[in-house]
């Protein structure tokens, strides 16, 4: 089996994963993506995607992390910076050509890149499958004769395994998309929320889909028709030769080999369509009762809740605690009080909401702590010690002292008038600037810088705020 990272660079994920700009990175691999739309074939001018790559840097406001500012750098050069790391052969998205006659370069979107760009736009919208169009397409194939008999290996059973595989795959997503939403439902406390879920799932466009596929658009008709018509692939021998033949020349394999995946493809299609179909549609039948009753049940266990005696009492309650925070009353009332308003509603049990009391430590040692009187001059140590330990030479009241005394008679001083020449100078202008708000004085940054202590620090001012 070939392993994924022989067919693709080392680092074509890199700029999706650990990179600061990942978001960046996608959004112009699809900007990137979109410019091909409407062209013959994924080759551009160089410049036409460095336009639209610049576009979107502006509008955004993109700054790459990664990138060193430099003057007079334009939106044009972070663009083209893009391009270049994106068609670097680690990465592997792009390919930059030179045209042989005109000299002008071309950006190529690389086969993997194209894959990648259709992954990520599909998983941010993903596009609405229409699950009956595959069993139409897979009897019209099977019906036309005339237009495979010549090659059926390539042009019936290759395309009609291909969709059956796809409807396979369309419908076990379904299927776990309807199991999210009834996992969304049991969360709903409010028949408004509850409404619009029901509302939702009802509109919604995969119903209009599995819908197609039940007995009421005579899909089950089609199927019996498509049943027959593999049965006679495989039970025709003229045509059977047929399909050998084109295998073992399609996938270049030995005739034996080509007979056991001719007939394997046969009955992977045929026990999808008749035994796993009708496996899939019955569970996402059963899904959609879940979900109804799910909704029902919700809809009254929400209605019945406020409907007895206990539960008016709960509301009035309720409304009573929100008038009493309303107008502060709540927050004055007594401590042991406190219990009269305390509502709680288990409407769930599950594993999470049970709490297992805990189990008390047994005393296996008796323990006996000596008490030991302190001398006066004992207490007196111990209360010096500790103000040493609490002392803060850098307190915000020292800090406007010490800015007072450097200051005297001006109304302001500069970084240059301040001593730097040790760890403590250096840590008390920091403080001093920390606290300056606090203490009536306004710091402004200067140009330049001032190196101390193998330390880079920036000029600045210390002004008395005006009164």
């Amino acid at each position: 089996m070939k392993n994924l990272f022989d067919v693709i660079p080392v680092g074509f994920f890199n700029y999706l994963a650990s990179n600061s700009n990942h978001r960046i990175y996608a959004d112009c691999l699809q900007v990137i993506y979109d410019e091909y739309d409407r062209e013959i074939s994924y080759r551009i001018p160089r410049s036409r995607v460095r336009d639209a790559l610049a576009i979107y840097l502006l509008e955004n406001h993109v700054q790459l992390e990664d990138e060193k500012p430099a003057e007079n750098r334009n939106y044009n050069d972070m663009a083209s910076a893009v391009i270049r790391k994106l068609s670097d052969k680690d990465v592997g998205w792009l390919e930059e050509e030179t045209d042989d006659m005109t000299y002008e370069k071309h950006i190529v979107m690389t086969e993997a890149g194209i894959r990648l760009a259709e992954f990520l736009s599909e998983l941010k919208k993903p596009e609405q499958e229409e699950f009956s169009g595959y069993i139409y397409t897979i009897y019209n194939t099977l019906q036309n004769e005339e237009m495979w008999r010549s090659n059926p290996y390539v042009d019936v059973l290759l395309q009609v395994n291909r969709n059956a595989r796809m409807l396979s795959k369309a419908l076990k997503r379904l299927s776990t998309f309807i199991r999210k939403i009834i996992e969304r439902m049991v969360n709903e406390g409010t028949f408004e929320s509850l409404t619009e879920n029901i509302i939702e799932y009802c509109e919604g466009s995969f119903i209009k889909e599995y819908t197609r596929l039940t007995k009421q658009q005579n899909i089950h008709v089609y199927r019996g028709i498509i049943k027959k018509k593999l049965e006679r692939l495989q039970s025709d021998p003229e045509i059977f030769e047929l399909l050998v033949i084109g295998c073992a020349v399609e996938d270049e394999i030995s005739e034996a080999e080509a007979e056991e995946k001719v007939l394997t493809l046969i009955q992977a299609t045929k026990r999808f369509l008749t035994d796993d179909y009708d496996r899939i549609m019955k569970e996402i039948k059963h899904k959609i009762n879940t979900y109804l009753h799910v909704a029902v049940g919700r809809m009254r266990f929400i209605y019945n809740r406020g409907t007895d005696i206990r539960g008016a009492v709960e509301n009035t309650i309720k409304y009573i605690i929100e008038e009493m925070q309303d107008v502060g009353i709540k927050d004055d009332m007594p401590q042991d009080m406190n219990g009269l308003f305390l509502l709680d509603r288990n409407e769930f049990i599950d594993m999470a909401s049970l709490r297992y009391p805990r189990k008390q430590r047994q005393i296996r040692k008796v323990t006996v702590s000596e008490i030991e009187e302190m001398t006066e001059e004992q207490i007196e140590e111990a209360r010096l010690a500790q103000k040493k330990e609490a002392y803060n030479p850098y307190s915000r009241e020292k800090m406007r002292v010490y800015v007072e005394h450097l200051m005297g008679e001006q109304d302001s001083i500069g970084s240059t008038d301040i001593p730097i020449r040790s760890k403590n100078d250096i840590l008390a202008s920091l403080s001093a600037v920390a606290y300056s708000g606090e203490n009536g004085y306004i710091v402004e940054p200067e140009e330049g810088y001032i190196e101390t202590e193998q330390m880079l620090l920036r000029n600045f001012t210390i002004r008395k705020e005006k009164q």
